[in-house]
């Protein structure tokens, strides 16, 4: 049976080939740091990394990795159960309850990554009756979530307050009983931040809950490092925050949900991904302890970040490259098409700069992009030999295409 699967599984990888669109995997033989060795997959040797959510530079910090051997040592590898069985020590409960206070909400409840949270929270908290209103650029994993529950789905165009507004009125015409609009609170493949400010007005104006998927903020952006709630000065008004330890807050992996105290419980009870997945390793619970003790004094680290991420902004512009505006540290070169997309990023690595073309399905057709993501822990001159790595990419690309 399988021989006649694998002819048509063949025929879809070569079609993803032909069209551009294929994924490599590169392997690298160091820790994630702002520099990294790749040992397979492109040109062997030590490169400057672009590419890794490692926003502060955490990932590789002696802190970090200090107290995460210490945590080894004291509560073991892993708990081989769920935790409401025997899989919840003091050292999750701690994680959750810093959690809530630094992102100002009454509760926490831990997951193995943002996307189980995100995929755990909708069918639980909302049935039939109910509304969601999704952001129309919204990570897959709450466009996953969504598929699950029960709800009935609108969608606004990404940012877009009227359209968003147009949903809430369809909504309660249709008799919602709960409404909940949901959006990144920075949405990823462009750097764009979400206007949370007029999000929670609308949401007070047609009685809605708000909820914020924070991966892409929380620990450096805002003034304390507590994310898109912060920078806008809604922290009280937004009612759920999902969010990652795999990206600033240490680069490991795991998720969480902050939100309202009978929300949090509700998901203890009747989350799946919950209920049925093993527990968070408490290696990585007391290393993202550690890292909560770290943003406490991190001001430096963050405007470093900042510093960064203008110097790549106005350089690339002045260069005359395309960026998505703003001022976050995802800055898109846009690129259009997906197979000089994925060349470009080729000739950046031959050049000693990692980054990785996306193309569609990640984002819309023709707007294949190399996604750039700036780190505290790259220096000015790591931004600059950046630059000039682009352009001569883009000379040598254009000569290639002569």
């Amino acid at each position: 049976m399988f021989e006649t699967v694998r002819d048509d599984l063949r025929a879809t990888l070569d079609e993803i080939r032909s069209a551009g669109l294929h994924k490599p995997e590169r392997v690298i033989g160091t820790p994630q740091s702002a520099a990294v060795a790749v040992t397979a997959g492109g040109t062997p040797g030590e490169v400057l990394n672009f590419c890794a959510n490692n926003y502060l530079g955490l990932a590789d910090h002696p802190e970090v990795i200090a107290a995460a051997k210490d945590a080894l040592d004291r509560w073991g590898y892993g708990m081989a159960s769920v935790r409401f069985i025997c899989g919840t020590q003091e050292v999750h409960k701690e994680l959750e309850a810093r959690l809530s206070s630094f992102l100002g909400q009454e509760d926490t409840i831990l997951y193995s990554s943002c996307f189980d949270a995100n995929g755990g929270v909708f069918e639980t908290v909302l049935g039939a009756e109910d509304a969601v209103i999704s952001d129309a650029l919204n990570h897959a994993s709450i466009i996953d979530g969504i598929r699950l529950s029960k709800a009935r789905r609108f969608r606004y165009a990404n940012r877009d307050m009227a359209e968003l507004e147009a949903r809430l009125k369809e909504a309660d015409e249709g008799g919602a009983r709960r409404k909940l609009i949901v959006t990144d609170g920075v949405f990823s493949m462009d750097g764009y931040v979400a206007p949370l400010t007029e999000i929670c007005d609308l949401a007070d104006r047609y009685d809605a809950m708000v909820m914020v998927d924070d991966s892409h903020a929380v620990g450096f952006v805002g003034p304390g490092g507590r994310g898109t709630p912060e920078l806008h000065g809604v922290m009280d008004r937004v009612d759920i925050i999902t969010g990652t330890l795999g990206k600033a807050l240490g680069g490991a992996s795991g998720g969480y949900v902050a939100a309202r105290a009978e929300i949090v419980e509700l998901l203890r009870q009747r989350s799946r991904p919950y209920l049925f997945s093993n527990s968070l390793a408490p290696v990585i619970a007391a290393a993202s302890l550690k890292v909560l003790d770290l943003l406490e004094s991190a001001g430096d680290l963050r405007e470093r970040l900042a510093a960064n991420t203008a110097l790549f902004r106005t350089k690339m512009t002045e260069a005359g490259f395309e960026i998505l505006p703003g001022d976050h540290a995802i800055a898109p070169v846009m690129i259009g098409d997906a197979a000089e997309a994925g060349r470009m990023a080729e000739l950046l690595l031959e050049r000693g700069v990692y980054v990785i073309g996306f193309s569609y399905p990640v984002v819309p057709m023709g707007q294949a992009r190399i996604r750039v993501q700036l780190s505290a822990a790259h220096s000015t001159a790591d931004v600059e030999r950046a630059v000039a790595a682009f352009v001569d990419a883009r000379a040598a690309l254009t000569e290639d295409q002569g």
